[in-house]
């Protein structure tokens, strides 16, 4: 079982969620035929919705845990843009919003038809320029008023003075918590812990041929770039975090909460969005990961991305 953390003290903690918003669209419909024009089927819709994805709902799924969540995020001037900060203020996702009219709000349309997903069309476009540069003061201000920083790099463009943003949070002692993206890690350097999944770092380390392996190269990543602790995610697998203990390596794993998996999108979101929720409370790191383990296979069987509130994680 779960050890639980009081209620009360967990709607004093306050997590700045920093990184790329999207807003997550999905058009539900019948599928009858395939269409005359090409061997595709036609989807004809009569359900729309629309979800917080990205950093938006990494800060959902803060909030829904029952902790305060703020996101600072840049944004175009566009109708996405709106229905997303619409979405932020109906969950109570307090927002520090910076529009950016040469930015297109990212958003995710999934067509879905007879309970699959048929095809997913991104809108999005690259900046060229970094579109949070002109928020350090907001960042500055903000991190005063939160007990930790989770950065959510989805590697759109809005992170490229990520170091800096660090350097600021670890000059005040606030805990850093990244969900890495690329294999460029040492834009990290100095946070206190980055969780990624399987894949996201075979792409940096290598793939790796046995568990020994692994510890090797994954303590050598983290002491290369001054990380307090690397936590994998490992799907079937569990969880793995390596850290530092008493001035040697330390390692601790949890294994995958057995149930059925019916959905894994976003599931990364609600790890890394409990784990902070955990630290902004004073949680220690090897405490949180099985809250946080716990919370990934209680999400996973949703549909789509989606967020776990208290009492299903600690009741």
């Amino acid at each position: 079982m779960t050890a639980s953390i009081d209620p009360d003290r967990l709607a004093r903690a306050r997590v700045l969620i920093v990184g790329d918003a999207m807003l997550d669209r999905y058009w539900f419909g019948a599928v009858d035929r395939i269409s005359p024009e090409a061997p595709v089927p036609v989807v004809r819709v009569n359900r729309e919705e629309e979800r917080l994805g990205g950093a938006a709902n990494v800060a959902l799924n803060v909030k829904t845990l029952g902790a305060q969540a703020t996101l600072l995020t840049v944004v175009g001037n566009d109708e996405p843009a709106q229905k997303l900060q619409r979405l932020l203020e109906q969950h109570g996702v307090n927002t520090v919003l910076g529009h950016d009219p040469q930015l297109y709000t990212i958003v995710k349309l999934r067509v879905i038809g007879r309970s699959q997903q048929l095809i997913r069309v991104d809108f999005e476009n690259q900046p060229d320029h970094e579109v949070l540069t002109a928020m350090l003061g907001d960042y500055e201000r903000e991190l005063a008023r939160h007990d930790a920083v989770l950065f959510s790099d989805y590697g759109k463009g809005g992170l490229t003075h990520i170091p800096r943003m660090i350097e600021l949070a670890r000059a005040v002692g606030k805990p850093v918590l990244v969900d890495p993206k690329g294999s460029d890690y040492s834009r990290y350097a100095g946070a206190t812990v980055i969780t990624p999944n399987r894949a996201e770092l075979a792409q940096v380390i290598g793939a790796w041929g046995s568990e020994a392996q692994l510890h090797e190269r994954a303590q050598a990543l983290r002491r290369a770039h001054g990380l307090s602790a690397l936590m994998l995610t490992r799907s079937e697998e569990g969880m793995s975090l390596f850290d530092e203990v008493g001035g040697s390596d330390g390692h601790t794993r949890v294994p995958a909460q057995a149930r059925e998996v019916f959905d894994v999108t976003g599931a990364g979101d609600t790890v890394i969005a409990t784990l902070a929720a955990m630290l902004a409370c004073g949680v220690p790191l090897r405490e949180a990961m099985p809250i946080a383990n716990r919370a990934g296979g209680i999400v996973v069987g949703k549909f789509g991305t989606a967020s776990v509130s208290y009492e299903e994680l600690f009741e």
